[in-house]
C-alpha cells in the first residue's frame, strides 16, 4: 500500500488567535516529554542498579507495582515512596531529567486534586463557595498521589536503567510469550518514530497557516493527519517486517549472550524481598500473626 503524500494538503485558515485542540507548543512539548520517558537516557550510566541482572529488575518492578497498586493504607504507601526514592538514589539518576518525567505524571495527578475532593461523597471538610471538599475525597487523592509517584519512581529506577533489548531478553528468559515480547519491544522502539512523524506533520500544517479552531475544517484536518499517521505506520511496519524476513527472522530473536546471576544480585534480591515483605506487613497486619 502506498500513500500519495503530494496530494494531501491542509487548506489554510485565516490567521488569528492561536489555540485549539492539541497542535499547540505546550501540547507538543507534553507529547515529547511522554515519549522521552521511553528513551534510554538513563541506561548507559554505571551504578548498583544498572549492574543488576535485568531479569531481577523486571521481577522486582512487577512485584513492587502490583503491591503498591493494591495498597490502600498510608503507612504502606509512605514506605513504598521511601523505598522507590531509595532505588532512584542508588541508581544515581540526574535530578533534572528525573524531575521532568515526574512533572508529566503529576500534571495529571493535579487534575485529580481539582476534581476528586469535590466530587467524592463523605464528611465535609471545607467549603469553597458552592463546592464542598470531603475528607474521603482528599484521602483518595492523596492515596493516588502516593501510589503514582512510588510506582513511577520504582519503574524509572529499575526499568529505565536497562536497555530495551535487555528487557526483551529478560522477558524471554522469564518465559513471557514471544509475541507479547515482540509487540512490547516494537511499540517502545517506534513510539519515538511516530512522534517525529507527528511533529513533521504539525510543522507542515503550521507552514500552511493552519490554526486550530472549533469548526469543520479543523476536524477534517485532524482526521487527515490521523489517517496519514496510520498509513505511514502501516507502511513502515510492512517494510520492517519484509527486512526481517530477508534476514531470516522465524518468529524469535536470538542473542549471543546469556544472563547470569551474581552474588550481588542475590543479595539485592533478598534485601528487596525483605523490603516488600515489610511493605505488605504495613498493609496487612495479619501477616505477622
Amino acid at each position: 500500500m502506498s500513500v500519495n503524500r503530494a496530494n494531501t494538503r491542509f487548506a489554510p485558515t485565516n490567521a488569528g488567535r492561536v489555540g485549539g485542540l492539541f497542535l499547540t507548543s505546550e501540547a507538543t512539548s507534553l507529547i515529547q516529554h511522554g515519549v522521552s520517558m521511553l528513551d534510554e537516557a538513563f541506561a548507559d550510566s554505571d551504578s548498583l542498579i544498572h549492574r543488576l541482572d535485568p531479569r531481577l529488575k523486571v521481577i522486582l518492578a512487577a512485584a513492587f507495582s502490583i503491591l503498591a497498586a493494591v495498597a490502600d493504607r498510608f503507612p504502606a504507601l509512605t514506605f513504598a515512596l521511601i523505598l522507590s526514592s531509595g532505588l532512584v538514589t542508588l541508581a544515581r539518576l540526574p535530578a533534572r531529567a528525573l524531575f521532568h518525567r515526574l512533572l508529566l505524571v503529576n500534571g495529571f495527578v493535579a487534575l485529580l486534586w481539582l476534581m476528586l475532593p469535590f466530587s467524592f461523597p463523605g464528611e465535609t471538610l471545607v467549603r469553597i463557595g458552592p463546592l464542598t471538599a470531603t475528607r474521603e475525597g482528599l484521602r483518595y487523592a492523596l492515596l493516588i498521589t502516593l501510589k503514582t509517584n512510588a510506582i513511577i519512581l520504582a519503574g524509572i529506577a529499575l526499568l529505565s536503567t536497562t536497555h530495551l533489548t535487555d528487557i526483551g531478553r529478560a522477558l524471554g528468559s522469564l518465559h513471557v510469550p514471544d509475541k507479547i515480547t515482540h509487540i512490547l519491544l516494537f511499540m517502545l522502539r517506534y513510539l519515538g518514530v511516530l512522534d517525529r512523524e507527528y511533529v513533521h506533520l504539525s510543522h507542515s500544517m503550521a507552514a500552511r497557516c493552519f490554526r486550530p479552531r472549533t469548526n469543520l475544517h479543523t476536524y477534517k484536518s485532524y482526521a487527515h493527519m490521523v489517517g496519514m499517521l496510520l498509513l505511514s505506520s502501516y507502511e513502515r511496519a510492512e517494510a520492517v517486517y519484509a527486512a526481517m524476513l530477508c534476514r531470516g527472522f522465524a518468529g524469535k530473536f536470538h542473542s549471543v549472550g546469556e544472563f547470569s546471576m551474581r552474588g550481588a544480585d542475590y543479595a539485592f534480591g533478598a534485601a528487596a524481598a525483605a523490603a516488600l515483605l515489610v511493605m505488605a506487613t504495613l498493609q496487612w497486619d495479619s501477616l505477622l500473626f
